[in-house]
């Protein structure tokens, strides 16, 4: 329980002090200038903005009633490497439509597959209809109850998401880098 609270303080002291630092250079790189007079006015309103948007960055959990998430307190180091591998998968979906579309007799086999992912963290969620429609030859049609609805463009790209049993590749790595 202990945990939960210093997690829940270190939240909110990164939203203390990462926001309006964050938008105080962000500020300066606007502004372009170092006067005193500028500097106050830019601290002031990065102060100010990053209080009213305080009750906005905080995202309710999907299973969990009461329990929120800091928008922006994510496992970086994790989504950096997960990014890494969306990129390779993104590269090998590219080079399989891209054949696809070359070949003359056109081997598509359009699915429409739904698979239950339930993800507590609503960034979790986003990430994983997201990471589906950059994907060549998917798309995210529809996420509800913990249910995605995927169109595939074949029959493999539906399989890599929702095999015939066990998970696909893409909503365990989501899973797991939430630690869902």
């Amino acid at each position: 329980m202990i945990a939960k609270k210093n997690l829940a303080r270190e939240a909110q002291l990164k939203q203390l002090i990462v926001l309006p630092l964050a938008l105080f250079i962000f500020w300066i790189i606007l502004t372009g200038s170092f006067t005193t007079k500028s500097l106050i006015i830019g601290l002031m309103a990065a102060l100010i903005v990053s209080r009213l948007c305080s009750p906005i960055l905080y995202l309710p959990a999907a299973h969990t009633p009461g329990k929120s998430y800091a928008a922006f307190d994510l496992p970086y180091l994790k989504l950096f490497f997960y990014l890494f591998w969306l990129l390779g998968e993104l590269i090998k979906a590219n080079i399989q439509v891209a054949l696809i579309v070359l070949n003359p007799k056109m081997p598509i086999s359009p699915q429409v597959v739904t698979f239950k992912k339930p993800l507590d963290h609503p960034v979790a969620q986003t990430l994983l209809a997201k990471s589906i429609i950059l994907t060549p030859g998917t798309i995210t049609m529809d996420v509800g109850d913990d249910i995605y609805t995927i169109h595939a463009l074949t029959k493999d790209a539906a399989l890599s998401l929702a095999p015939l049993e066990g998970e696909g590749e893409m909503p365990v790595r989501v899973g797991r880098l939430f630690n869902e």
